[in-house]
């Protein structure tokens, strides 16, 4: 269930109250006249089944100009009024896909911050150490850390809905997250070799991760597998699957292998990295756009009235 509050100017309640009465999926409303202050209005609180949900907002859609809508997930509802409105709901909770709420996540997740440069660079000194130090472990540990599917969602969205300007920004993010990050990895690395810590030889005998720089058509189908498990796990809200998905590409250890790569001057291993780099994020690219247009377009009960 989602629970939503929502703030009307008065002479338009009554239209919004016939709009929630007449979904299916909603229940437990509530009116509360003149309550509302800042913006000035009427609120109305209500639950809603996550599948009709698009419905709801869609047709409420022009409250962003003239009044506020907030929506957030119920962890735990008990009543038997709502088990009855998520079973009159069409379509299954997992399989709806709130389309302004993942608008809302992608537009954040496009954009360059300091929280996300700060664990991009993290990870991939991570996924740098782990190759020095031939620990999968550690490898591994950078895969869960690294944040860019943020960005590579936002990029199939924006392939989705022709938002060229979600692109460039989301695409923007990646390049300036992965060129940060490498940069500072590189200049660890590079000390750490001036003090004579590592070399060239630590890249010989890491066969434990020379998956990395081997990229093949089972690093590219792997890509395509987790690109479609992560958009799914985002659409459906499941934290936990997303967190294979992290575990599953190597852009992250990609990374910390060009920038090692580098430091020591084995360059023979730089190229190999970028490719698997490259072709992980095109893989994701690939499926996550197409798993969107899968739910737009095949599970009509998923946004079949959503205006996004």
């Amino acid at each position: 269930m989602l629970h939503l509050r929502l703030i009307i100017p008065p002479t338009r309640t009554d239209e919004a109250i016939g709009v929630l009465e007449g979904c299916p999926g909603v229940t437990n409303l509530v009116v509360l006249p003149g309550a509302a202050r800042e913006p000035l209005g009427d609120v109305i609180l209500c639950d809603s089944a996550r599948e009709s949900a698009n419905e709801v907002l869609s047709k409420l859609k022009w409250l962003e100009n003239e009044g506020s809508i907030a929506v957030e997930q119920v962890d735990l509802s008990l009543s038997k009024v709502a088990d009855e409105a998520v079973e009159e709901a069409p379509g299954e909770p997992d399989d709806a896909v709130v389309w302004e709420d993942l608008a809302q996540k992608v537009s954040t997740d496009s954009r360059v911050t300091w929280a996300y440069l700060a664990f991009l660079a993290i990870a991939t000194q991570l996924a740098g150490i782990g190759v020095l130090q031939n620990s999968p472990i550690l490898i591994v540990g950078a895969m869960v850390l690294g944040p860019e599917f943020g960005a590579v969602t936002a990029i199939c969205f924006g392939l989705l809905q022709r938002r060229g300007h979600l692109i460039v920004t989301a695409m923007r993010t990646l390049v300036i997250g992965f060129l940060v990050a490498i940069a500072i990895t590189y200049a660890c690395a590079l000390v750490s070799h001036w003090w004579g810590w590592i070399d060239y030889h630590n890249l010989d005998s890491n066969v434990e991760v020379q998956f990395i720089v081997k990229p093949d058509r089972w690093s590219f189908i792997v890509a395509l597998l987790a690109g479609a498990a992560g958009v799914l796990s985002i659409t459906a809200g499941k934290s936990s699957a997303l967190v294979g998905v992290f575990i599953s590409v190597t852009t992250v250890p990609a990374a910390g292998y060009v920038a090692v790569a580098a430091a020591v001057s084995d360059w023979k291993e730089v190229a190999p990295s970028v490719s698997q780099l490259g072709g992980n994020i095109l893989g994701m690219v690939i499926s996550g756009t197409v798993t969107l247009v899968v739910q737009r377009k095949f599970w009509p009960q998923v946004g079949r009235r959503s205006s996004i």
